[in-house]
């Protein structure tokens, strides 16, 4: 059905896009959705010409490109601003683009203008393409139902080993069947057979406003059976469809279990009624009850699925249509058989009826009416002879037909029975055969068009004026779809105002007096609506039509496309229309035209009937939703004698009529043939004549044509240059105006930053001119202080010069003196430990190099802390002074005794080294003792000054009073000796 050519592309190329504004640290990304398929763009820079570069392709086939294309569904995308760092996404704008102006020949790209767009200072533009290709790699069967999820979850014990993925159908061209399964798992041969017999109401599925392909358009019906594409004998009258049943059959080698699994996999068969590459409508027959879990039917009878299934529109949710009535909805009988080879082969031969085709498909994925395949012919062996039902299976065609054609008044059972509601029958009465009888079912339903003109509105009563449309839907005629007046028009008062498209009509089928019934009870309900493009659409008020008018009117005859004889009604009036909301007033007057036109009965169709489906049809296939009532009890009216006898009256009256119709047309139709010849004898003196001046006229309107074109051609290019020009215009003023914006933002901000910089150094100055003289008044108050401080000082010198202390002092500079000179000595004695106090100096000074960068600052600091600390000592000591005179007269008494003390020391140690030098010295032991001490207190001493010669210590360190206080302790313990 569907060929690799008819799977196509839709290719949308993002290309560039320009007067967008500049965001360094933002990146721009398209998003496009379609059909629920959401495709993007890669991120690119946030730039004021960013460079898209991408293209985005969705996988369709034709017919759903068509009905996309009917819906008028939009691709759209949207652009937003992308933060990398966040990640978050802000919208910028949407375009809308028409999947009707998509074309399979390449076009130039256009500029859109982004819709909504944030930057309401530029005018954000995308340059887009939007073309069809075709998919080479595309899938053959578009028709094919999607796969449901298993119902039975899991493989049964007896397949151990096998998983869902490799029970699948295999092709065998050679064999002439398909496989199901692995081959060693592969025990059995089966038929499956697919039957379509009739089908109702096919008219619903064809709304008022769709139009068909074709002057005289064929419909049929497809299925896919184990990827085989299968098609019936096209027909083209869809209220009355007559078509001959067919039975489509396919070989299967594989086993029951696997066969279970596998439909499983695949539960339900999709069916299409199509009307040339459109699917109108579909449903799904369920296969899961062909093989039922320990069920062993097949290993006896063929097990069968059928029934009257509805067809549903593929468009009926979501446009969310009303449900149609079970009475007018459109089912299709199918029967779906399914029976293992060999079985009662024989007997079901002999019953096969001679009015229904047959068709055994090979396993070729084409349509195919004969069989190709040298191992499959159009009657098989006897061994091989693919079955067509269970033991009465011959007859499923005419049971299907008896299902379809007797059923009773609508009001009593509905005619078409819901897939949901349907129960699946199997026929297992083997003694009955089809006695191929031939009934005649007469047709109930008429064939009527409904037709309405809204002409026009006047008289209105409000003050204000309306834009206003007319809506109103009616299911009964086939569509809940709403029809609208279109466009809106405005209305004033004191004025007549004729609708545009007010025009509709409707084609259905049903019975008189359900016409009626409803006509009565459901009035037509006419909708004002106000239409305003700064707010939402307004409800003003409702008319109510009732239909049964036109009922009553005089019925008119005439003549049909084929002869037949029709009736034709027409009712006009003028009603008002009442306000929707509040109280009860009139709005305005509507005039409005219906006409109801009778086309007569539908066709009657004689069928095949066996008697085993007779039998079984009053037993078995009542629907389920009547209650069992007892033929003994209670007889249908319609089943009495009377009944039918006054139906044949009736039948063989409209009979004679149609003959007697049928002579007054040959008569007429003899009459009119003369007219016509004598006409035409007229008529070719007239055309000769006339022939001349067309020939002139040709000659002078292929010039005015040539020169038309001409024309055409010229404007079109002044129309392309135009627009060019006003584009480029366009542009250059977008660019000049954002250039001079931009030109006149960097002068206000260059003039704001001067003046900000011209108030800082204004605060600066002033903030400086206050510090200098806060200093200079800090300066002159020093001064002054340094004066006063150095007079006093001057004085208190004068003072002391005068004094013993001085003296004193002098003493003590001269003993410090002797004393340095006394520890040089010392100090050359003790040069025999240099090469161990080296070492430790080196170790210090590598110390000293890792804290110099410390002590730098700490030595700043304890500088800056010794000057004050230095002139804070002068301050204190003149201050006090006096106060301490009598203190430091003490303090030179304590010094003074301890000089002498010293002397007195040195002089022994004087005598002691002459003694020792001399031998003369008495008791070795104290001699080595007085050594050792003095040993220890000059390396303690040097130990001391060395670290203190690194500048790395001070006296505040801790190793330095350490030292401090053992050389305190040495020199008691020498003194103590002493």
């Amino acid at each position: 059905m569907v060929s690799k050519s008819d799977q196509l592309l839709i290719v949308v190329s993002i290309l560039e896009g320009h007067h967008f504004p500049k965001r360094p640290k933002h990146m721009l990304i398209v998003e496009a959705k379609f059909d629920g398929e959401q495709l993007a763009t890669d991120p690119v820079e946030h730039t004021d010409q960013p460079e898209f570069a991408t293209e985005l392709a969705w996988e369709i086939d034709r017919k759903a490109l068509h009905q996309h294309r009917l819906q008028r569904t939009p691709i759209k995308l949207q652009c937003f601003a992308l933060d990398p760092v966040s990640s978050a996404k802000e919208t910028i704008g949407y375009i809308l683009l028409d999947l009707r102006t998509a074309q399979e020949t390449k076009q130039a790209p256009k500029w859109y203008p982004l819709l909504s767009n944030k930057y309401t200072k530029f005018k954000s533009e995308i340059q887009i393409s939007i073309a069809l290709e075709t998919d080479s790699k595309a899938p053959v069967d578009s028709f094919k139902a999607k796969g449901a999820p298993p119902r039975d979850g899991k493989v049964p014990a007896s397949l151990s080993g096998l998983e869902p993925k490799d029970i699948v159908a295999v092709l065998n061209e050679e064999g002439g069947y398909h496989q199901i399964g692995p081959a060693d798992y592969c025990t059995d041969f089966f038929v499956m057979s697919v039957t379509i017999a009739f089908a109702t109401q096919l008219e619903q599925l064809i709304p008022c406003t769709m139009k068909l392909p074709e002057r005289q358009p064929e419909f049929f019906f497809y299925y896919s059976l184990l990827g085989n594409d299968v098609t019936n004998e096209p027909f083209n009258d869809l209220i009355n469809p007559n078509f001959e049943p067919e039975r489509a059959s396919v070989r299967i080698h594989s086993s029951v279990e696997i066969l279970r699994v596998y439909l499983a996999l695949q539960p339900k068969l999709q069916i299409h009624l199509c009307c040339g590459d459109q699917s109108l409508g579909s449903t799904e027959i369920p296969l899961t009850g062909l093989l039922k879990k320990g069920s062993s039917e097949i290993s006896q009878r063929p097990v069968t699925v059928e029934g009257a299934f509805i067809l549903e529109p593929p468009n009926r949710a979501k446009q969310k249509l009303a449900p149609i009535p079970v009475e007018l909805a459109p089912t299709v009988g199918v029967s779906v058989a399914l029976q293992r080879e060999g079985v009662d082969t024989q007997t079901q031969n002999e019953h096969v009826p001679q009015h229904s085709k047959k068709r055994v498909l090979t396993p070729i994925k084409e349509k195919l009416t004969e069989p190709k395949s040298p191992s499959v012919s159009p009657l098989p062996p006897h061994n091989q002879s693919p079955p067509t039902k269970d033991d009465a299976t011959e007859s499923e065609v005419e049971s299907l037909q008896y299902d379809k054609d007797t059923k009773p008044n609508p009001k009593a059972i509905n005619p078409a029975v819901p897939a949901s509601v349907a129960q699946p029958v199997t026929i297992a009465n083997a003694s009955e055969t089809a006695s191929g009888q031939k009934i005649a079912v007469p047709a109930t339903s008429h064939h009527f068009c409904f037709s309405i003109d809204l002409r026009s509105i006047h008289d209105l009563e409000v003050s204000f004026p309306i834009n206003c449309v007319l809506r109103y839907s009616y299911p009964f005629f086939g569509s809940a779809a709403p029809i609208m007046t279109n466009p809106p028009i405005e209305v004033r008062k004191n004025m007549e105002v004729f609708l545009p498209q007010s025009y509709c009509a409707f084609d259905f089928a049903t019975m008189p007096h359900q016409l009626q019934d409803t006509f009565l009870r459901i009035p037509l309900l006419i909708e004002l609506w106000h239409k305003d493009k700064m707010s939402k659409d307004l409800l003003l008020g409702i008319a109510r039509i009732q239909l049964s008018n036109v009922l009553s009117s005089e019925k008119t005859r005439f003549l049909g496309s084929n002869g037949e004889q029709c009736w034709r009604q027409t009712y006009s009036e003028s009603v008002p229309i009442i306000a929707a909301q509040g109280s009860n007033n009139r709005i305005i007057n509507l005039s409005y035209t219906m006409t109801l036109e009778d086309y007569g009965l539908v066709k009657m169709r004689e069928i095949f009937v066996s008697d085993s489906s007779q039998g079984l049809s009053a037993v078995q296939q009542k629907p389920s939703s009547l209650p069992p009532a007892p033929s003994e009890i209670q007889t249908e009216p319609r089943e009495t004698l009377e009944y039918k006898a006054a139906l044949e009256l009736e039948m063989w009256k409209e009979m004679q009529e149609d003959i007697f119709e049928n002579q007054l047309k040959q008569k007429e139709l003899a009459h009119m043939q003369a007219l016509a010849e004598e006409w035409k004898k007229r008529d070719r003196e007239r055309e000769s004549l006339v022939q001349k001046k067309v020939a002139e006229y040709t000659i002078l309107e292929g010039k005015l044509q040539k020169t038309l074109i001409d024309l055409e051609k010229r404007e079109q290019q002044l129309a392309i240059t135009e627009t060019e020009l006003q584009r480029e215009r366009k542009e250059l003023k977008s660019e000049r105006e954002r250039n001079l914006q931009e030109l006149q933002d960097s002068v206000r901000r260059a003039k704001e930053d001067c003046v900000h910089q011209v108030e800082l150094e204004r605060l600066k100055v002033k903030q400086l001119e206050e510090d200098k003289h806060r200093l200079q008044q800090q300066l002159k108050d020093a001064e002054n202080k340094y004066k006063i401080l150095e007079k006093e000082f001057h004085q208190f010198k004068d003072q002391q010069s005068n004094k013993p202390e001085i003296r004193l002092q002098s003493e003590i500079n001269l003993l410090t003196l002797e004393k340095v000179e006394l520890e040089r000595k010392l100090e050359s004695a003790t040069k025999s430990k240099l090469h161990y106090k080296q070492q430790w100096g080196r170790a210090l000074k590598e110390l000293a190099r890792l804290k110099q960068r410390e002590q730098e600052s700490q030595m700043a600091r304890l500088k800056k802390q010794q000057e004050e600390l230095e002139q804070m000592r002068l301050r204190y000591l003149a201050s006090e002074e006096k106060d301490t005179v009598n203190t430091e007269r003490q303090e030179l008494l304590d010094i003074r005794n301890e000089l002498n003390r010293l002397r007195q020391q040195e002089q022994k140690q004087y005598q002691d080294s002459r003694e020792i030098a001399s031998g003369k010295m008495d008791g070795p032991h104290g001699s080595a003792m007085e050594e050792g001490l003095d040993d220890y207190l000059t390396r303690l001493i040097e130990e001391r000054d060395t670290l203190m010669r690194t500048g790395v210590y001070n006296h505040e360190d801790r190793i330095i009073s350490e030292l401090d206080r053992q050389i305190r302790e040495v020199l008691a313990k020498n003194n103590a000796s002493n």
